[in-house]
């Protein structure tokens, strides 16, 4: 990328915080797009629609294989250049994408694009905060994931309807064009942030809490990943919805996390550690709840309106927790929590398919519930486990223990 000098000020800040926001949708829209278009590309390209369902698969275990080998590898690079090339090499793999002729050139450019994934979502989080006073790292935080609700919410549904309009490449071009302006907007806006100064530290490391965070994660978003997976069929076989209410529902699902996203940096700039337990909690009553009552159409709507709001914000609270208890780099402890996210989201589709033959897709909500249940009993635990015998931290002051700051 071209050494251009950054733009400076507020206003500077704010664009390019903006572009790593529609970055972030591109990303996440990417990532799950082909299963909006399996028909489509499958039909397209002469091949399976199990080679085409591998597409997401793959991509992310890729990200989950290589995220932290990366992020140690560029950790050296300045922030602003390493996003520039992240979002160039996103922009290239993804006109590969679509333009591939075949099944290998597609595979290749969805690979590429996951290694440009690992990186960014490794880093995205940590430079955005950077950028702005510590006051404001809650709502930052906020901002960031408000691009990833939004993808889930309207650019998978857009990039479907897109395809079958127009045929599935051009999404996938749409989505090139976004990343090619938020590029432009990051190379010429984006500010040397603190990060880049120093290495990035959090406020209060502690590797005991990190690892409890790590569990929670993997309870959690396997569980979620079971019950997502799967939400359709349930949706129709346990509910008794037609295949016609299906967008609606899965919007209004999307549309209530994109809502909970105005408040939820408040809540997490003051109570960090309770605005992850408590969505986390909520969540599990809301899958408890699919399960006990999933042939009642109208709590199921009042339940998939909690499962959507405290989904997105337990996923955005997970992120800002790491920024308190990384026992190292935050960008590292930040590709080690995307490579756990990523691996836990094949683990609870391979669950839910497992599940389905002997014991219906009822039981998705069933043990999604147990998992993230178990997940917030770990949470909880954590006060517990990380006093017994915590050890400092080499390089950091120990925070004072008599007084709690935003925690419960």
């Amino acid at each position: 990328m071209p050494a251009t000098a950054p733009a400076s000020g507020a206003s500077a800040r704010v664009a390019a915080l903006a572009a790593l926001v529609v970055a972030t949708f591109c990303f996440v829209a990417n990532e799950n797009l082909p299963g909006g278009l399996l028909s489509l590309m499958a039909g397209d390209l002469h091949t399976s629609l199990s080679a085409v369902g591998l597409l997401v698969t793959g991509y992310g275990l890729t990200v989950a294989v290589v995220s932290v080998p990366l992020v140690r590898a560029t950790r050296r690079v300045p922030r602003r250049r390493l996003l520039s090339w992240v979002l160039a090499v996103f922009v290239t793999a993804n006109c590969l994408t679509a333009l591939a002729p075949g099944y290998p050139l597609l595979l290749g450019g969805r690979v590429i694009t996951a290694l440009a994934h690992a990186v960014f979502w490794s880093v995205v989080v940590v430079t955005a905060v950077g950028m702005f006073p510590p006051r404001l790292r809650g709502r930052i935080v906020s901002v960031v994931f408000t691009g990833s609700s939004v993808a889930t919410v309207m650019g998978v549904p857009a990039g479907t309807w897109l395809g079958q309009q127009w045929g599935w490449r051009l999404p996938f071009l749409a989505l090139s064009g976004l990343g090619l302006a938020a590029l432009v907007t990051v190379a010429v806006c984006m500010p040397r942030t603190r990060t880049e100064e120093k290495p990035a530290a959090a406020t209060a490391p502690d590797g005991r809490r990190f690892v409890v965070l790590l569990a929670a994660t993997a309870l959690s978003i396997t569980g979620l990943s079971a019950a997502s997976t799967y939400t359709v069929p349930f949706l129709t076989e346990v509910s008794g919805f037609p295949e016609t209410a299906m967008g609606p529902l899965l919007f209004v699902r999307g549309a209530a996390g994109v809502a909970v996203m105005a408040f939820g940096g408040v809540v997490l700039n003051r109570w960090p550690r309770a605005g992850l337990i408590v969505p986390t909690a909520l969540l599990a009553g809301a899958l408890f709840g699919l399960h006990g009552v999933g042939a009642l159409r109208l709590a199921v709507i009042g339940l998939l309106v909690l499962f959507g709001a405290t989904m997105f914000l337990m996923i955005t609270a997970m992120a800002n927790r790491i920024l308190d208890v990384a026992p190292g780099s935050t960008e590292v402890a930040t590709a080690a929590h995307s490579a756990v996210f990523n691996a836990s989201v094949a683990a609870g589709a391979l669950a839910g398919a497992l599940l389905l033959p002997s014991w219906g897709v009822r039981s998705t909500a069933l043990v999604a519930a147990a998992l993230v249940s178990a997940a917030v009993a770990c949470l909880a635990a954590e006060p517990l486990i990380a006093r017994r015998g915590r050890r400092p931290v080499p390089g950091h002051p120990q925070p004072d223990r008599s007084v709690t700051s935003g925690g419960v």
